[in-house]
Order: structure tokens, then sequence, then C-alpha cells
């Protein structure tokens, strides 16, 4: 048995070493590790539990890490698995990461029925890791019944979640009288849930003001889901007020989308989004693999950074040049 076929079924019997393996085996960029990565996910196909993918984002303090631990104990306090896929930022000048959500969420991570696997942004925009998908496909294999991906919550990170998610979680804080200020119309009308975290203290009456201004904004916005009205509600992580009613309100989607048959439709675009944006990243790697292209690039951006060439003007030199080269090959 190839060593390949051998963690394949690790992952299927719940391994959570080898599932920790599998993921650093997908996140190398070792073409040898790649070609193992691939071989793997398709030995896996079909043997895979079909578990709820539930995407978290959330201003900057809003206090997801926390409110995943809270919601994470609640869903095992009600007998389900759980996997939680978190992003830490990359640093853009020395690429690296701090990786701590494990010290983040202590009590979850020593339950042996959650798993805690956060991985580096590398760079990729969106707030997302670029093998988070495969990573979820991993996970589901591993036989857990609820997946949760949290985004850093930065640029495209909200667009990216929910388009490899069954449900898109917003969390909130009550502001300083100004609680929808610097939050986007689009980011709003993805969300599934929104919660508004921290109502506990002083800051209890302010949550209460934000949950009527959220539900008032949402009244004017075109809903994502039909016959689902979003709920906004208040929580507090610190305190696990409210956070059972959150649960609720999750599974009450899940169950919405599997009646009205939203759940498949969902999982259909996940897939032909997945197709799209790995197609996108392996053209762009060939493009860039090509030493000629790369020095083409060099010269178009300098025309650029001066002012000589337009950006679209550029790319399409690029490009012409680049695909002729190519049909010369074949």
């Amino acid at each position: 048995m190839s060593t390949v076929s051998t963690l394949a079924d690790a992952i299927c019997s719940g391994d959570r070493r080898a599932l920790a393996q599998a993921i650093t085996l997908v996140e190398s960029i070792l073409d040898e590790h790649q070609a193992q990565a691939r071989e793997l996910l398709t030995q896996l196909m079909g043997r895979e539990r079909q578990a709820l993918r539930i995407g978290i984002t959330g201003v900057p303090g809003a206090g997801k890490s926390t409110f995943i631990e809270a919601l994470g104990e609640k869903m095992i306090d009600r007998g389900a698995s759980l996997a939680v896929l978190t992003v830490d930022p990359s640093s853009a000048i020395s690429g690296g990461s701090i990786l701590g959500d494990k010290t983040r969420m202590p009590r979850l991570a020593a339950s042996n029925q959650a798993f805690i696997r956060p991985s580096p942004s590398a760079g990729n925009e969106g707030g997302v890791g670029r093998y988070t998908r495969e990573a979820i496909t991993l996970c589901e294999a591993a036989g857990f019944d609820h997946i949760i991906v949290e985004t850093v919550g930065v640029g495209q990170s909200e667009l990216r979640v929910a388009q490899m998610t069954d449900l898109f979680v917003l969390l909130l804080v009550p502001g300083a009288g100004d609680e929808l200020q610097g939050i986007k119309r689009g980011v709003m009308e993805l969300a599934d849930v929104i919660l508004v975290n921290k109502c506990d203290g002083e800051l209890q009456r302010a949550a209460q003001r934000a949950v009527a201004d959220y539900t008032a904004a949402l009244r004017l916005m075109q809903p994502r889901t039909p016959g689902w009205t979003v709920p906004v509600l208040a929580v507090s992580a610190h305190t696990g007020e409210g956070v059972s009613g959150a649960l609720d309100a999750i599974e009450g989607f899940h169950q919405h989308s599997l009646t009205e048959d939203i759940f498949s439709a969902r999982r259909s675009r996940q897939a032909r989004e997945a197709l799209a944006q790995v197609l996108r990243e392996g053209l762009l790697e060939h493009f860039m693999g090509d030493p000629e292209t790369v020095r083409a690039l060099e010269t178009v951006r300098a025309e650029v950074v001066s002012g000589r060439m337009t950006p679209g003007v550029a790319a399409q030199q690029l490009l012409e040049a680049f695909t002729s080269k190519e049909g010369t090959r074949e």
C-alpha cells in the first residue's frame, strides 16, 4: 500500500495527526508534495462527510477567536465535532505569521471533539489561505460535522470565504454611535447571520442599539438567500450570553437551505468557483514561471511607472507575446 493510501485511510479513521500532516502536504510548495497532495485528494473523493461549512468574518477587534471558541463549545455540547481553519496574516515584509490561534482558543484546542489549524495567508489576497478549500475537503474526510473558516477580515476575504462555505456569519461590535460606518453594503448583503458581539457591561445598551440599526439597514438591502430573513442578534462571547441563540440561527439557516434546495445550489457554485480559482492561480504561475516573460514584465513595468504606457496596453503586450510563444511550442 502506498504512503498516500495509508495517509488517506488514517484521515478517514479520524487520525488528527494524519490530518495535520495532510494539510501540511497540500500547503507545501514542493512539486513532489503537490503531486502527492493531488493523489491524496483524489483518493479521498467520495469518502468525505458532508459537513456544514461556516464562514466567519468580522471587523478588527470583533473578538472572532473568543466567539468561535464559545460557539464551538456549544456545538460540542450538542453532540457535534468541529474543525476550525484560521488564517494568520503573513507579514508583507518578513513573510512570517503568528500562527497563534491555538493559544487564543485554549479550551477548544484541548477538546478531542475539535481540531484547530492555523495557516499563513502567505501573501494570498482575500484573507484566506491558498489551500483552504483543500483543507476543508481533508477535514470533511476526517468526519467532522462542522467546519469553521475564519478570515483575517481584510480586502476581499468576505467574498472569498462566502464562495467556499455554506453559511456566512458576520461578527460586529457596537460602535460609538456610528455602528454602520465602515461596514460595506456588499459585506452585509453576503451575511446569512449577523451577530453583534461584546453585548455585556457598559456596551450592552450600545449593542442593542447596533442590533436595531443593522436590522433597519437590512430592510433596504436585497437578501442573499430567498425566503430567509437575516437575523441580527446580540451576543457576548465573554459571558456566553446569546451564543446558544446564535447557534440556533446557524442551525435554522442550515435547515432552511436544505428544505429550499439552497444547500446544493451553493455547493455547485463552490465547485465552479474552486475550479476557476485553481485555473487562475495555475495560469499566473505558468505565466510568471517563464524567464523571458518575467524580463519583459520588468521592462513594461518601468514604462507603466513612468507614465509612458498604460497598464492595459502593457498587459496586452505581455499576454500576446506569451500566447504567441506558447503557440510556437505546439
